[in-house]
């Protein structure tokens, strides 16, 4: 089977290439153009948050998947900053896990109503696009897990936590970044993902948001009834003996990926472990509280908004 190549063989010196692109102002339109050609063709019409410093950086990056296979592929990282140059906090936020026929044109994730906010909190923001979505997407996906009866969640949380490692590691390149603070943040599988990192350990983390994280839901066929929810509930209960961090876990009461019990028996397993975690259950957002994240900024942001703050009591912008 072949194995995709890095478009770029130098890590430094592709981002320094990309950092030093102009950056085109934002035009009205879907928030990603799609065009034929290679990838450097398609780069000139991506549209960029110009008041948001918004920036796209290669990534490569090699993963395995559940049955061993091992592939390396480039992935963009999406960068959103603060004005000036002073080193700032970095945030990596990890997206979810759309249907497999959405992640075929997904393109680039690009959250920039969430961006937008966290950057006003003085963070810089990096979302890797992880492997399997947007231009990597094809025939080899890092987070597939099994059937429904027999699900195997641990190689996906490696393959993303190794993401979100190697965009902390990209991030530690870069002078206007102070990647001794940082902190993961995350949605759906992302927000498994920030769960996930957390029990890694990193160095630098200081802390995790998990914004109604898991994985093995299906709205449509059984809402509120994930696959073999209690296998997540046993890892993440083993995971939790080596969290160092605290973290903020929030979730909608009629999230029809979950349903309202499972997500505090993962938080009761994970607490059980031994990791903090401060959990709280919104009220009912929309038709699906799964999507709280876009439809509820104003449920969620001011509880994140006060973890955030016992992290960095004097501000993120502080040195």
């Amino acid at each position: 089977m072949p194995v995709a190549r890095p478009r770029c063989p130098v890590l430094a010196l592709c981002a320094l290439v990309w950092l030093g692109a102009p950056v085109p102002a934002r035009s009205q339109g879907p928030a990603e153009r799609h065009a034929d050609g290679p990838p450097a063709a398609r780069a000139a019409v991506r549209l960029l948050a110009a008041d948001l410093r918004e920036t796209v950086l290669p990534l490569a990056v090699t993963v395995q998947d559940l049955q061993g296979r091992r592939e390396t592929h480039t992935i963009a990282v999406t960068v959103y900053r603060p004005p000036g140059e002073a080193p700032r906090p970095l945030l990596v936020f990890n997206h979810g896990r759309a249907p497999q026929q959405t992640r075929a044109v997904q393109g680039r994730m690009r959250p920039e109503a969430l961006a937008r906010w966290l950057v006003g909190q003085g963070f810089v923001v990096m979302v890797p696009t992880r492997v399997g979505y947007g231009e990597t997407y094809g025939d080899f996906d890092p987070e597939a897990s099994g059937p429904c009866r027999d699900r195997q969640v641990e190689p996906m949380h490696a393959a993303a936590v190794h993401q979100v490692l190697a965009t902390v590691a990209l991030a530690r390149e870069l002078p206007w970044i102070d990647a001794r603070r940082w902190v993961v943040m995350g949605q759906s599988v992302g927000g498994q993902t920030a769960v996930a990192t957390v029990a890694a350990a990193p160095d630098g983390l200081v802390g995790g948001i998990n914004l109604s994280g898991g994985s093995g839901g299906d709205p449509r066929l059984n809402p509120g009834r994930p696959c073999q929810p209690e296998r997540i509930g046993a890892l993440w209960q083993r995971l939790a003996a080596t969290a160092q961090v605290p973290m903020l876990w929030l979730y909608w009461v009629n999230d029809r990926y979950w349903g309202a019990d499972v997500p505090r028996q993962w938080h009761a397993a994970w607490t059980a472990g031994g990791a903090p975690a401060r959990f709280e259950q919104l009220p009912p957002s929309g038709e699906d509280g799964h999507r709280g994240i876009d439809q509820d900024m104003a449920g969620w942001t001011p509880r994140v908004q006060d973890f955030l703050r016992t992290l960095f009591p004097q501000g993120a912008a502080a040195p």
